[in-house]
């Protein structure tokens, strides 16, 4: 219902068009779902983001979005050792005009993150933080990403409920997901608990936090 009433009629054409696309890809349930996208939109038009890191981008349904919604000016940081998928979502994000926008490099995270932090300019900086990426890493992401995302800014961590495992017992866990399930349940214990954070979760997708920064 949520989908067909307010999600799927407010998402741009060129969106339908990459999650088309991306439904086609071997793992292509990976892709950020539609009603989260629209919360994503929501919050980048209420910070005003401008200058935004992005852990994890797969075919590039988030990154687009992101690129469609802040300024031409704005400037996104991407990164995602998977060339191949991104080269998917590329053509699509040539055919919105927002290619200029983005600065996507082919890498693991941690070594773009640590070159960020050397340079004290970049602390602080950015408005906006979205992480979609290898669970294990979630919380040394958080804490490299409290470093460059200024005080007021957002940082939201996607698949937070994991399918609705981290609800359940672990024995109800099909095995293959056990392991995320456990980072993503020390995360979500970890970010409750974090004062220098205020959190929202929300059931949308699977499962979506949104963190402001408050000091």
């Amino acid at each position: 219902y949520l989908l067909e009433t307010s999600v799927y009629p407010s998402e741009p054409k060129i969106l339908k068009e990459l999650r088309a696309v991306t439904a086609t890809h071997p793992g292509g349930l990976m892709g950020t779902l539609p009603d989260a996208g629209q919360v994503l939109t929501m919050v980048l038009e209420m910070v005003n983001v401008k200058k935004t890191i992005e852990i994890g981008v797969f075919t590039g349904y988030s990154l687009l979005l992101t690129a469609l919604t802040i300024p031409h000016d704005g400037k996104i940081t991407a990164i995602d050792p998977d060339q191949e998928a991104y080269n998917i979502g590329s053509p699509l994000i040539k055919k919105a005009g927002v290619e200029h926008k983005i600065n996507f490099i082919n890498s693991v995270a941690h070594p773009v993150l640590d070159k960020l932090l050397e340079t004290p300019d970049e602390h602080d900086s950015f408005d906006f933080a979205f992480v979609d990426a290898d669970k294990v890493n979630y919380a040394k992401y958080h804490e490299k990403l409290l470093k460059l995302v200024k005080v007021g800014g957002i940082i939201v961590y996607d698949n937070t409920l994991w399918l609705g495992t981290v609800a359940v017992e672990e024995e109800l866990v099909p095995e293959m997901l056990r392991e995320s399930r456990h980072y993503m349940k020390e995360l979500n214990k970890s970010l409750a608990a974090d004062d220098r954070i205020r959190i929202c979760q929300l059931p949308c997708g699977d499962g979506m936090t949104i963190c402001r920064r408050l000091r």
